[in-house]
């Protein structure tokens, strides 16, 4: 996408890579765009936009993951510094929302552990059917040019440790 982020009036490029890097340019000449922040993130990024979202005022880049995770990215100040011996006082719009979020956290919390206890219970049970859970794979067999090898990438949103790849050839892992 691009969108100015920086607030100089010239729109920045924003470019969400496979490797999960979230990266900001900047056009600040006629000749090639400058690398201004970037952000790593854990999986690879779908698709990523900038706008004003969450407060206005404040501008923000979203990013979009492979497993539908949404992360956000903004230009508010998220930290406030008193000066020597002064006390950080928040605001009732602040502490409203502190409390509404502390409520949802617990709310969710109870949710878990009913349904973990469902599931334990029927789990248990003699009428119980199992079955595989259904996992989606994103999927990338490349050729390196260089080396005259393959690359092939895997993402999968489960523990490596359940992954099970099966070829019939000679695969060296890196």
């Amino acid at each position: 996408d691009s969108f100015d982020i920086l607030g100089d009036g010239v729109k920045e490029l924003l470019v969400g890579r496979d490797d999960g890097m979230l990266e900001i340019y900047n056009f600040e000449s006629a000749d090639d765009p400058v690398l201004r922040y970037d952000y790593a993130l854990s999986e690879s990024i779908a698709s990523v936009q900038g706008g004003c979202v969450g407060k206005d005022g404040y501008d923000e880049i979203l990013a979009s993951t492979y497993s539908g995770w949404l992360t956000g990215l903004t230009t508010e100040p998220v930290h406030r510094e008193g000066g020597s011996g002064e006390e950080l006082k928040l605001s009732q719009e602040m502490q409203t929302k502190i409390s509404s979020l502390r409520n949802e956290l617990e709310n969710l919390q109870i949710k878990v552990l009913q349904e973990r206890e469902k599931y334990q219970q029927s789990s248990q049970s003699s009428t119980t059917v199992s079955s595989v859970p259904a996992f989606s794979v994103n999927d990338k067999f490349t050729l390196n040019k260089d080396d005259a090898s393959y690359s092939l990438i895997l993402e999968v949103q489960t523990a490596i440790d359940n992954v099970l790849v099966q070829v019939s050839m000679i695969l060296f892992l890196l």
